[in-house]
């Protein structure tokens, strides 16, 4: 195919951009610009066509990463640990950031685990409960991976977990976990979110990130995962 055969594809594409972000669909529209830019100016090798085109056969390197599993980091975080991590691991994979708020934020007595009659001793003793949360505005439907952090709470993810995975449709997603903790490991953790994904969601039981992280070892981690 020649070059302007696709240039011809690439400009109506642009001005579809224009129509996103007037319809507000602006998370969409920096991914799609890039790959459409890419199409525009890269010379196809004289033997692609239409088809070796999408299916990225002898593609430039730029081209086709676009089309490689896009990564969502989503994280809940009551007191800046995990959310620290969270930070560093999306710089370290590229991916997006995204916090999974309360409706209501904890506050310290909130969190006082010694205190039976606290809002998260109350919430963890009932599996069924789910907290409120913010808003559903992580767009997971745009994701083939998401990353997903939490402090371990009494060996498994806080019920808010459940609250954020019940909100979306993540029928054949992949999920991988990342946790903090003062001491305990994932536990049960994976079994207490499994019933909150469609069974075509793979889960995997990342690690424990509580020492400080680089940003070369979290990049390691990921590659390592071939996700």
């Amino acid at each position: 195919m020649e070059q302007h055969a696709y240039k011809a594809f690439a400009i109506p594409g642009l001005l579809y951009c224009t129509c996103l972000q007037n319809m507000g669909k602006s998370h969409v529209l920096h991914k799609l610009t890039t790959f459409l830019f890419c199409l525009h100016y890269m010379p196809l090798p004289e033997k692609d066509s239409y088809a070796t085109l999408f299916l990225l056969k002898e593609r430039p390197q730029t081209t086709r990463d676009f089309f490689m599993s896009k990564k969502l980091i989503a994280y809940f975080s009551a007191q800046g640990t995990t959310a620290a991590v969270a930070k560093k691991l999306a710089e370290a994979c590229g991916g997006d950031l995204y916090e999974i708020k309360p409706q209501v934020p904890y506050s310290r007595a909130d969190l006082n685990w010694n205190d039976k009659t606290s809002r998260t001793s109350v919430e963890m003793r009932d599996t069924s409960f789910r907290p409120a949360i913010a808003d559903n505005n992580a767009h997971v439907e745009d994701y083939d991976v998401i990353f997903l952090g939490f402090p371990i709470w009494w060996y498994i993810a806080p019920t808010i977990i459940n609250t954020f995975l019940e909100a979306y449709d993540f029928s054949g997603k992949t999920i991988v976990l990342f946790a903090t903790s003062g001491g305990s490991g994932f536990g049960k953790t994976v079994g207490g979110i499994k019933g909150s994904v469609a069974p075509s969601c793979t889960i995997i039981q990342g690690k424990l990130l509580n020492a400080p992280q680089s940003t070369a070892s979290l990049k390691a981690w990921v590659e390592s995962l071939n996700v």
